[in-house]
């Protein structure tokens, strides 16, 4: 924003030089791109990763059935000497019971499941069985794919934001090394003749 500024104090001075007007601009296009691209760049990326988050709970819906198992014995965990008592992974692995369960080809399949509680042998909780009555995660929700798709919108916002702000880097790098140059070629030739009593320059 400094070289905007700055640019619009010495648009008449005639001590700007181009690459000044340059970086300017370059700066400019960047923070309009930033403002307004970014943005749109990411409610796109959203938008879109909504339709295939919404499109993959459909298919796991019409794959993924809920059924009800019945608990047959307790998983007793064998915890190795460097466990930690109050790890949360040991709470899942108390939770864990050998179970059966009736799958939708009316066969009955016998299992390890996590019942997500403390249960007692012939106690029912529910899982989630595929088309061949494995066991399987419950579908994508509604609300988790729009979650989902919010944070990729705003990664793709943040990724096109970091790309624009790259390229004037770049931009911004290649025109102070061309001012060096011309700084240094300016120098050889007025150099030898600074200073020197009844120089032209």
């Amino acid at each position: 924003m400094r070289s905007i500024v700055g640019l619009w104090r010495w648009r008449r001075n005639p001590l700007c030089r181009s690459s000044d007007r340059h970086e300017a601009l370059a700066s400019l296009c960047a923070a309009l791109l930033i403002l307004f691209g970014a943005p749109l760049v990411g409610l796109t990326g959203g938008v879109l990763a909504h339709e295939e988050m919404l499109g993959a709970a459909r298919e796991q819906r019409s794959e993924r059935h809920p059924a009800r198992a019945t608990v047959q014995q307790l998983v007793v965990p064998r915890p190795g000497l460097d466990a930690d008592p109050d790890d949360a992974d040991g709470d899942v692995a108390r939770h864990r019971v050998v179970a059966y369960w009736t799958g939708r080809d009316g066969a009955v399949h016998t299992g390890v499941a996590d019942a997500g509680r403390p249960l007692r042998p012939g106690e029912r909780f529910r899982i989630w069985t595929d088309e061949r009555g494995r066991i399987t995660g419950p579908p994508l929700s509604e609300a988790t794919a729009s979650s989902q798709a919010l944070l990729a919108g705003l990664v793709s916002a943040a990724v096109a934001a970091a790309l624009v702000e790259t390229v004037r880097r770049l931009t911004v790098r290649q025109l102070l090394c061309r001012r060096y140059a011309e700084w240094d070629a300016e120098w050889d030739r007025i150099g030898p003749d600074w200073g020197r009593t009844g120089s032209s320059n």
